[in-house]
């Protein structure tokens, strides 16, 4: 097989942690943290863009809102322009275009930067300091003696009100006050409004000051090709006393741009309107929707011009991820990478996220399991049987083998390979049964 090396047996320990070592020293050195990141965004110009992973929706957007624009320049406000005469006429291209110019660069800046991503976890929270921190989480003794049970929720003061916030299982963290899981990027954001799909991102703390002004941007522009059309009409059946219907034959264009900006206008206009209700009380669309503050007091509320400052004057928290640093994978990514033989590309990062992966940390073998987002450890027991029983005296024949024709004879070499390797390590032999350990 071209470009793969198949082993005749079980990996010697040592070597085994050898190619381990190896293949972590080219994660560091190749791979930066964009290259593999768990959730489902898409990355441009190295990790400096981030983007939702319906990324490709913004395409659609641009162009709903330059091309009639587009029209707009070329067919209205030109003539438009000269039926006003100066000095007011040649600021009707002119501020269209400025206009248009300014929503789309805050539509990028919408959706290419990082919402506010909070880092995950590599393992759950230590049981003993959520009990340090949270007086209310004790221990859920089991009738055998078990372990903790992290609780689901925890409570922290904001403003003097009560805030429970909830464990999230995949990023293996508790959330901050306002954050929330997004299904659709598979990562928790730090006040999450929502996830739109029209500009492919989540709005989180670190965008929504751009996307407001993206949506009241795009009413304005709305609004403003929608009432032009209509001097532009009314002034040709003026100018040249015609009927208006013939002045909507003479400018056709005029005629389907008001159709199509009224309809959007409603669209826009009423998402502008709602979001500045919920600047004005301090409230996200997440919230809005689940009738949090219904009926008690909004812990954030602190007046409206207050909340108005804190929106589109607070200086922007820098990005809590630097996409482009290099980053060291643990032992279970490093097995993964090992095994898959390849440098890892954007699309196989998820396998990261769903692969069980062999630690070859001698000292504690342990599976890394991270589907139902809990880590399990093995204990070095449960190779017995794996490897074969008690201290490798009675190793398993494979039923089929595709190693070569004496499936026997490479199964005994592989048998003295591992005995040799449990004397090495003092292993002289593998106790019973399977021991279960919580990380």
């Amino acid at each position: 097989m071209k470009g793969r090396t198949l082993f005749k047996g079980p990996l010697p320990r040592s070597h085994a942690s050898d190619a381990s070592s190896s293949s972590s020293s080219a994660a560091v050195a190749t791979h930066r943290l964009y290259q593999v990141w768990r959730g489902k965004n898409r990355f441009l110009c190295g990790g400096r863009l981030i983007f939702g992973p319906d990324a490709s929706s913004i395409v659609l957007t641009v162009a709903l809102i330059m091309t009639p624009l587009a029209l707009f320049v070329a067919f209205v406000s030109f003539p438009l322009a000269e039926l006003i005469g100066k000095p007011l006429g040649p600021a009707v291209p002119a501020t269209a275009m400025a206009v248009g110019v300014f929503d789309v660069l805050v539509l990028v800046l919408t959706s290419g930067r990082d919402p506010g991503i909070i880092p995950r976890n590599s393992r759950p929270p230590d049981p003993d300091d959520v009990a340090s921190v949270d007086s209310s989480a004790s221990p859920a003794a089991g009738a055998g003696g078990g372990g903790w049970s992290l609780p689901p929720t925890r409570d922290v003061y904001v403003n003097g009100v009560v805030v429970k916030v909830k464990y999230c299982h995949t990023c293996m963290l508790y959330r901050p006050p306002r954050c929330s899981h997004c299904s659709v990027c598979n990562n928790c954001v730090e006040r999450f409004d929502h996830h739109c799909p029209w500009v492919g991102q989540c709005i989180g703390k670190r965008n929504y000051r751009f996307f407001f002004m993206f949506i009241s941007s795009t009413t304005f522009l709305c609004l403003y090709v929608f009432g032009l059309c209509w001097v532009n009409l009314l002034l040709m059946t003026r100018r040249y006393n015609c009927s208006f219907a013939r002045a909507v034959a003479d400018s056709p264009v005029s005629g389907i741009l008001i159709v199509y900006c009224f309809v959007t206008a409603w669209f826009v206009g009423g998402l502008t309107a709602f979001h500045s209700y919920l600047v004005c009380t301090n409230q996200t669309t997440y919230e809005n929707f689940r009738y949090r503050y219904e009926r008690k007091t909004n812990p954030f509320n602190r007046g409206v011009a207050a909340n108005l400052a804190e929106i589109f004057l607070s200086p922007i928290p820098p990005s809590r991820n630097d996409f482009r640093a290099k980053v060291t994978l643990d032992p279970a990514a490093a097995a993964a990478f090992y095994y898959s033989l390849g440098p890892l590309s954007s699309e196989s990062r998820a396998s990261f996220y769903t692969r069980g992966s062999l630690s070859f940390d001698m000292t504690k073998a342990s599976f890394d399991l991270n589907y139902s987002a809990k880590r399990t450890s093995v204990a070095s027991s449960d190779f017995g049987d794996i490897y074969g029983a008690h201290g490798g005296d009675a190793y398993q024949q494979p039923r089929h083998s595709i190693f070569g024709a004496n499936p026997g004879r490479e199964s005994r070499k592989a048998a003295d390979a591992d005995a040799a390797a449990a004397a090495e390590y003092g292993a002289a032999g593998r106790p019973h049964g399977r021991e279960l350990e919580a990380v």
